[in-house]
């Protein structure tokens, strides 16, 4: 009895490691609301300097409900199909194009990110200085099955795009910045648009803009990107455009930290009485604002926004990436004809540049967290989800392919048990689970 009573005893304590073991691994999965472990406000916010997705019908575009200021929320009735019954144009997903090697560009651009350092002095001097060393060390926490590539590269665009059509994701969300600029740690891009957008019709894929907050940025300088935009590329047939129920058809756009203008300036250009007023010309558009803070709602409703997006992939981050504020925002959107496109993303992890920033950091947890961001997204019944992201490797939300990589320095996360797959081959499990359940929604 003894021998059996100390069986039993070994039996529990290792059961119950087990238990405590697998709550730790899952604790990730929902954090704390808000700002809580951050400080001082939305300095830790990722800016374009160092940071670093409609339901489909036969024309590809999709509707929503009429309203005099804004597109509004969809009620109608609709079904998914594209052309290639493959693509889903409700899921959307950001992309980036910062990226250089010296094969390419003659020298590396953003793999070599600097470390970026804390805002308390203090704090900073606890942590390593300087910048990554491509291409062994590189400024990501996983290493890319393409290796540090350029986004110029041709070949580079092309897989690229097999990529997204296998995770059935149908609208690019490009990181967008005005000829002649760009962030902090890269060099002007906009001249490699059209090969982007090129790529994708290819590939049946919907290329929309995502307006970076590059230095100088206003209502006034954001109306003629608008205008450049629409002017240059509102005739390719990549370009992602948004149907209404009124009948009209218009391009979309995402504008990052859109709460850094003040809702009387985003007014005087999306509303119709607004001063230099997009609404009713032939740039008129769908605009959606970032809502980080939950004043931001109301915010984004004064300005003659279109709806709001929550882009950052860590869950509990802000008021607005927390997945237990989702059904609120909805409801206020619903109410005020506002589109709620949450995002969500595979993990998260920005060590790599922000080395102090490891209480942020999101397990992916072999997938789940993932599935658990996008189940959230799912119970509010959206009409978009957005992505965060295709490859954005500083922060470490990348479904784009990585692979197990050691160097001399470094050990690099990767998928495994699972294979480079693993995240384009969930996304298209999900939208197809999205479509299916919309389609239940819609009847």
């Amino acid at each position: 009895m003894a021998r059996l009573r100390k069986k039993a005893c070994v039996a529990l304590f290792l059961f119950t490691l087990f238990i405590f073991g697998t709550m730790m691994g899952l604790r990730t999965l929902k954090p704390s609301d808000g700002f809580s472990d951050l400080a001082p406000g939305l300095e830790l916010m990722p800016v374009a300097g160092d940071r670093a997705d409609r339901r489909s019908i036969s024309n590809e575009v999709v509707a929503s409900p009429a309203q005099p200021r804004a597109v509004g929320n969809a009620k109608t009735a609709l079904w998914n199909s594209s052309p290639d019954k493959g693509i889903f144009y409700d899921v959307h997903i950001f992309y980036y194009v910062w990226y250089g090697n010296p094969k390419v560009d003659g020298k590396y651009l953003h793999w070599d990110h600097v470390l970026v350092p804390h805002w308390d002095p203090k704090v900073a001097a606890s942590y390593p200085k300087g910048r990554h060393t491509p291409p062994e060390d590189i400024g990501s926490s996983f290493y890319p099955e393409l290796g540090p590539y350029s986004s110029r590269d041709p070949v580079l665009l092309e897989s690229h795009m097999e990529q997204l059509k296998a995770s059935g994701a149908g609208v690019l969300v490009l990181s967008w910045y005005p000829p002649g600029l760009a962030d902090d740690n890269g060099e002007a891009a906009e001249d490699l648009v059209p090969a982007v957008m090129d790529a994708a019709h290819r590939h049946r894929i919907k290329v929309a803009f995502h307006i970076q907050p590059y230095k100088g940025r206003t209502d006034r300088t954001v109306h003629d990107n608008i205008k450049y935009i629409i002017d240059k590329y509102g005739n390719h047939g990549a370009l992602y455009r948004f149907k209404t129920s009124t009948g009209k058809i218009l391009p979309l756009f995402y504008i990052y930290d859109s709460y850094l203008t003040q809702p009387g300036s985003w007014a005087d250009l999306l509303t119709v009485s607004g001063s230099h007023s997009l609404r009713n010309t032939p740039y008129d558009g769908v605009f959606i604002a970032l809502i980080v803070e939950e004043r931001h709602k109301h915010d984004i409703l004064s300005s003659g926004f279109d709806g709001m997006y929550t882009y950052f992939a860590s869950n509990g981050f802000s008021f607005g990436s927390s997945h237990q504020n989702w059904k609120a925002i909805k409801t206020f959107c619903d109410a005020n004809n506002l589109m709620f496109i949450p995002s969500v993303g595979p993990g998260y992890i920005d060590t790599s540049i922000r080395p102090w920033n490891n209480h942020n950091t999101r397990n992916r947890v072999n997938g789940k967290y993932y599935e658990t961001s996008l189940q959230a997204a799912l119970m509010v019944r959206p009409e978009i989800v957005t992505i965060t992201s295709f490859n954005e490797w500083h922060e470490g939300t990348q479904i784009e392919k990585a692979v197990p990589k050691k160097t001399a320095t470094r050990i690099y996360l990767d998928y495994q048990p699972h294979k480079p797959e693993l995240y384009l081959e969930l996304t298209r499990k999900w939208a197809e689970q999205f479509n299916r359940e919309k389609e239940q929604w819609l009847m």
